[in-house]
């Protein structure tokens, strides 16, 4: 069973939740029917790390995740890792990257299905003319995230 706690962040309440000693959501909590369960000291780091992500203190993050999705998904969602802070991709770079160019729509679909907001970058994937396209958390969040992550590590 999953624990699950909440922490606000310039960008609003997330969820942070961990079963079996990893993370297994960070979700945008706004329209979430989700009640706090227990706040562990794995939820308690993560929180941390998220803290100095805002302050832009952290660009990676040193937790243990359990990504829960097809093989198709978690190969999107390990792409999305390495793309830098500061830095943005498209969906036609992240199909090439995984070795399937034609998967353009399905990256984007994977995109929509991450898990673990931030810490796994979805907001850096964008559109191929540029463009700020889809956000879980919404694209004046997914602006906040970009923008703030060029000031700080770009």
């Amino acid at each position: 069973m999953e624990d699950i706690w909440f922490y606000d962040y310039p960008i609003g309440r997330l969820g942070i939740a961990a079963e079996n000693a990893s993370i297994t959501r960070v979700f945008f909590a706004a329209n979430s029917a989700e009640v706090p369960t227990a706040k562990t000291q794995l939820i308690e780091a993560a929180a941390l790390e998220l803290s100095e992500y805002f302050r832009g203190e952290r660009f990676e993050f040193d937790l243990p995740l359990s990504l829960r999705g097809t093989d198709f998904q978690i190969s999107v969602w390990t792409a999305l890792r390495t793309i830098p802070a500061g830095e943005t991709r498209s969906y036609k770079d992240v199909a090439v990257q995984i070795g399937n160019p034609l998967a353009c729509r399905a990256v984007g679909m994977a995109n929509h299905r991450n898990p673990v907001a931030i810490i796994v970058p979805c907001h850096r994937v964008i559109g191929q003319n540029g463009g700020l396209v889809g956000y879980g958390g919404g694209l004046s969040v997914k602006k906040y995230l970009l923008e703030m992550e060029e000031r700080y590590a770009g």
